[in-house]
């Protein structure tokens, strides 16, 4: 197997195919445009300048295309960076496809898909298991196959999928600790608080913002769905409106994009599950691209910090 993008060590030379995830255009301080283009490979993500690009350059280099790179890796700022010597897109002869290029989740799908359903299986409440199932068979294509977010956590195929397996680990142990949370409303707010995602994200690969996600946001796409969900099922209770609540307030604050605090218990605890998975996640990926003795690149989501991995960790 060819070493991955992020396997290099500064000063090395990289002669590879990669998918390109993002493009942005710039100008540079002589006038001219530039290209900054984030590559991506199964390891993970690089940044590289093109300099000096031509109108026909943005489009040849767009998102989910794949070029072949000739370049040497460097350090800039306390990042990994591509120096780029040569770049051209790759042709129907070099037998490349985007897949070959996608970081996925570590567990299959079948497998995820498997332990979701047992979860749903144990709800004892007939109105949240039935709205939890409507809501997951009507969505599980994409629910499978997106990532969790465009960028700092679970951003990788199935990355949805897989932020809510560990998220029911989690819960069903929190809950043996404390008895008196209600499990089908926790494992239910875990399977459907980031649902919306299917909505607010364009697809699995290079995903962005679509209008409906830039306009609405997941949280309030997932509050409707809620309410279209029983509706169609002619559920009427109050079990209705609690799960809109924990939906609508798993981001925690108004700052963190939480239109309600959390005012139940089960709320209260799905913040901070949500929040420790994506944070582990965070920090399992930055920690692993370093060796033991060294500092992580800063990560924006974690108030910009550099974790430091302690020397005697393997």
């Amino acid at each position: 197997m060819s070493k991955g993008i992020l396997d290099f060590e500064v000063g090395e030379q990289v002669e590879k195919f990669l998918l390109i995830k993002t493009t942005n255009k710039g100008i540079a301080s002589n006038g001219k445009p530039f290209l900054t283009l984030i590559f991506q490979d199964q390891s993970g993500e690089i940044e590289a300048k093109l300099w000096d690009v031509s109108d026909g350059d943005e489009t040849k280099y767009s998102p989910e295309s794949i070029v072949k790179v000739l370049g040497d890796i460097q350090n800039y700022r306390g990042r990994l960076q591509l120096k780029l010597r040569q770049i051209r897109p790759a042709n129907a002869s070099d037998a490349v496809k985007v897949s070959d290029f996608l970081e996925t989740a570590p567990l299959e799908k079948d497998e995820m898909s498997a332990k979701i359903t047992q979860f749903i299986f144990e709800m004892r409440n007939p109105n949240i298991q039935r709205i939890t199932r409507h809501l997951l068979k009507k969505h599980q294509d994409a629910f499978y196959d997106y990532p969790a977010a465009t960028k700092n956590h679970h951003e990788f195929v199935s990355g949805l999928a897989y932020h809510v397996v560990s998220m029911l680990d989690l819960a069903k142990s929190i809950s043996d600790l404390y008895p008196s949370l209600d499990k089908d409303l926790l494992y239910a707010g875990v399977i459907l608080h980031d649902l919306g995602k299917v909505y607010e994200l364009s697809g699995s690969v290079a995903a962005s913002y679509t209008v409906e996600g830039n306009l609405l946001g997941h949280i309030s796409i997932m509050v409707n769905e809620i309410g279209k969900a029983a509706e169609e099922l002619g559920i009427v209770g109050e079990e209705v409106t609690v799960l809109q609540h924990i939906v609508l307030s798993h981001h925690g604050k108004a700052e963190w994009g939480s239109p309600k605090p959390p005012l139940i218990k089960e709320a209260e605890i799905l913040h901070y599950i949500d929040n420790l998975d994506a944070k582990m996640n965070m920090l399992d990926r930055a920690l692993t691209r370093v060796k033991p003795g060294e500092y992580t690149e800063r990560v924006f989501a974690l108030d910009n910090r550099s974790f430091y991995k302690p020397s005697f960790h393997k």
